[in-house]
């Protein structure tokens, strides 16, 4: 099931993967339907604890409401938590098509990675800017999704560190061999002007959060990122 997953996401990529960190919960049902109707795939679910980051952001309840009322849509779950893997089950329950962890909270990675998988769903993990691409070596064989953060995690509308985009690169490049074969997800900056950048360098998701969420029109955003994004399928 989750190779199948895999496979379905690589055939959609580059995948534009709006936040609803940044999004205005009043409207974000209108926001999702009008964004579905112009193509979009996969949400992007930020989860914050207030201890590992400085905010305190979605729980399961919102995800369950969003895979009851758009079932359809891809949703990636991104755990800036202490103790990740003590809502595994919870976020795989709720909805939780990818779930992803952070290496600088997880003890026992490969555990917690083999477990994610074993519910048949996709395993990601995730880099702090300044963490190198070698604190996952290990992993790297059988993990589905790394993401790069490109800013210190916790809050939306940061500017994108453009020392960070350089881990997409040396990812993409160590992907070549033929052992490996995870997805590169993007988080953090990411906007209209720099998106055929983070592109250029290996891409395949790519989070946007205000640039797209917290836009005037949001479809229009997300629209004008999706046409930037089919130049490079």
């Amino acid at each position: 099931m989750a190779s199948q997953k895999k496979e379905e996401i690589r055939t959609l990529t580059p995948v534009i993967e709006p936040s609803i960190l940044s999004a205005d919960f009043v409207k974000l049902g209108d926001d999702i339907r009008s964004m579905v109707d112009s193509g979009l795939k996969m949400l992007h679910i930020d989860v914050m604890d207030g201890h590992f980051v400085p905010n305190l952001a979605i729980g399961p309840q919102i995800l369950r409401s969003l895979k009851n009322n758009f079932p359809d849509i891809i949703y990636s779950v991104h755990l800036m938590i202490e103790h990740p893997s003590q809502y595994i089950d919870v976020f795989a329950d709720a909805g939780a098509d990818i779930i992803t962890v952070h290496v600088e909270t997880e003890h026992h990675l490969d555990r917690t990675i083999n477990y994610i998988q074993s519910k048949g769903l996709l395993a990601g993990v995730s880099l702090n800017p300044a963490t190198p691409i070698s604190h996952i070596q290990m992993v790297m064989p059988f993990v589905d999704v790394i993401l790069v953060m490109t800013v210190n995690p916790g809050f939306g509308g940061q500017k994108l560190i453009p020392y960070a985009l350089d881990k997409v690169r040396v990812l993409s490049e160590i992907r070549r061999e033929p052992e490996y074969n995870y997805l590169i997800e993007v988080d953090g900056g990411v906007k209209h002007h720099n998106l055929e950048s983070v592109l250029e360098k290996g891409a395949d998701l790519i989070v946007m959060g205000s640039a797209i969420m917290g836009a005037g029109d949001v479809k229009e955003a997300f629209v004008s990122a999706e046409n930037i994004a089919k130049s490079f399928r």
